[in-house]
Order: C-alpha cells, then structure tokens, then sequence
C-alpha cells in the first residue's frame, strides 16, 4: 500500500504534504547515464519503503509531467548541468514543488568548481593552488603566453579542469608542457572557461555530509583505484576502485577533515546531503577539492556506502532525505 507524504513534526518542524513524489532523473547532461542509475535505486528504495512515486526523465516535457503527475516532492538523483547546477532548482521554486538537496545559490556555487574554490579561499578553508584561463584571453594573448604564465603561477604537474562538469568528466592530468594547450583546448568544449589547479599526490578521501540545520559527516571513506586514477571509468565500474572505511589514516586526522567537511558544507549553504572529496597531502595536510551536492547512490557510489557505515539503510536513506527536504 502506498504511504502519502506526511511526515508530521520533525526536528525543526516540517511542511506537511501529502501526494505522489516524482524521481528527476536523466536529464541532458554528460552523466545522464549515471543519473538513471541514481534514480532507479532511489525509485527502488521509495517503493520498498511504500511510497507513491514515479520516475520522471528531465529530458522530455518533464514540466507537463510534474503537473499531470500532481507532484508533490521531487526527489533530485540529476547530476551535471541543468541538475545540479541551480536551474531545476529554480524552475521547482517557481512551481511551488519541495525538492531533495542544496538550494538555488549552493546548487550553482557548488557545480561551479572555479567560483568553489573562490569562496573556499574566502572562507578560509584549505584548497589547492589555481588560476582560471579564459577561451578569449587565450586566444589575445596566445598560446605560447598562455603557457608561459601557467607555468609562472603554477608549477607542473597540474589538473585542468571543466569548471562545470561532474563525475570527473572533463579533468585533464598535465605532467609535460606540451600537453598544456591540448588539456585547455579539451576542457573549452564544456565552457569559456578552464580551471588549472595544482595537482596534489596523496591520499584520496571523501566525507559525506548529512542535514539541514546541524549537519553531520558520515564515517570518512578512503578511494583507492586499480588504474591509479580515479576517473569516470574507476568511479563506475564495479571493481576498478575500493572504498576504505575507515581511511588508513590516524583518528586526530579523520576528526579534522569531518570538520573541515562541515565547514564546507555549511559556508556553501548546502542542505540535506553533498560530499566533500578531499586529498591528504604527504604531509598530511588536507585540501577541499571539489563539493558535490547530488552525489551519486548507484552501486559503485560513495555516499551510500559511508551511510552504510553510520548504520543507515540505502532504503531509510533515501527517507531521510524527503524528511530533510520537508523540514523547515
């Protein structure tokens, strides 16, 4: 039997609701693949918990759906632009629909990996070394100058990144210079502009963040790849990455990058869930790499599996979530 949204009381106090929660799922993004297997475990985890809920896929005339649907809570599982990025967002305020995660401004501050890490350093909160290049000032001043003031600021080997893409699609790994111009080139096809940032080599942990007015990180999760990187292929496929709970790391450490997580989570104004990714330097010192705030609940996802480790079922995750949504 399916069971309508009506959650009463909780912590802070709830919108009362009662009707059909709608899956956004799909979409148009580079992780539209991803996003569908986020979405069909969370469908999964609300039907077994008895929800009356439906899948609705971003790509089609999902606005007409929603409507004919009568819903009354989206649960967000998009990833990459027009998801995550504070324009579904927008559009579910407009329509007076609740929705699971961040908020307009967190949901774009935070897609956006360049104006992240602008308010990291603001908040003063640890994050590698970076500049942005610009497709037009690159383009003015050429490529050969280009190089030369990369260089100047930021010592190989480094990362160019996408500015605005998940799932490390658009992560480019430069170690020589005559893979500078080619990294940037590649990264311009997603936008106009290109992050470098300094590349680190340490160890790659993750913290998983959980709340709304007192969030909580969940147990840390240390990532280690077969391939030695971890890319879109190490992320999604079973088997080419372990997550290590607890991290191999001293407790005092764990505690400090809890901390820093939370910080993060709420200098960026996120609510409900985001991850932090993290890496810990050689010398222990950890940098914020990265904030998303739908991270992915597939089989291979980090999220679900630190839950997993804090005692929460996948299915009560889920629940958890429409709470955190509803509260106020």
């Amino acid at each position: 039997m399916n069971k309508n949204i009506n959650l009463g009381i909780y912590n802070q106090g709830v919108i009362a609701l009662s009707g059909k929660i709608g899956v956004l799922l799909g979409g148009r993004s580079a992780e539209r693949e991803v996003s569908l297997r986020t979405g069909a475990a969370i469908y999964n985890a609300l039907l077994n918990k008895g929800y009356d809920v439906v899948k609705i896929d971003v790509a089609g005339d999902f606005i007409e759906q929603l409507k004919s649907e009568n819903i009354s809570l989206a649960f967000l599982a998009l990833h990459g632009p027009y998801g995550e990025d504070g324009t579904i967002q927008g559009l579910l305020e407009m329509l007076g629909i609740p929705y699971t995660g961040s908020g307009v401004l967190s949901s774009a501050l935070c897609m956006n990996k360049i104006a992240t890490k602008k308010m990291l350093v603001y908040e003063g909160l640890p994050t590698p070394d970076f500049m942005v290049i610009d497709i037009n000032t690159m383009k003015v001043q050429g490529p050969e100058a280009t190089v030369r003031e990369i260089l100047r600021q930021i010592q190989l080997p480094f990362m160019v990144k996408a500015p605005t893409q998940g799932s490390t699609i658009g992560v480019y790994f430069v170690r020589e210079v005559k893979d500078i111009i080619p990294s940037l080139n590649e990264a311009f096809l997603y936008g106009r502009e290109a992050l470098v940032e300094k590349m680190i080599d340490g160890v790659e942990v993750t913290a998983s963040v959980l709340g709304n007015f007192n969030p909580m990180a969940l147990p840390l999760i240390e990532i280690v790849s077969a391939t030695g990187v971890y890319d879109y292929q190490a992320k999604y496929t079973v088997g080419l990455s372990d997550h290590i709970i607890p991290p191999r790391l001293p407790e005092e450490d764990q505690e400090i990058i809890k901390g820093l997580a939370v910080r993060t989570f709420v200098a960026l104004g996120c609510r409900g869930l985001a991850r932090v990714d993290f890496i810990l330097s050689g010398d222990g010192k950890p940098y914020i790499l990265e904030v998303n705030t739908i991270p992915g609940m597939t089989e291979t996802s980090l999220f679900p599996d630190a839950a997993k480790a804090a005692g929460i079922a996948f299915d009560d995750l889920a629940e958890k979530l429409i709470k955190l949504a509803l509260e106020q």
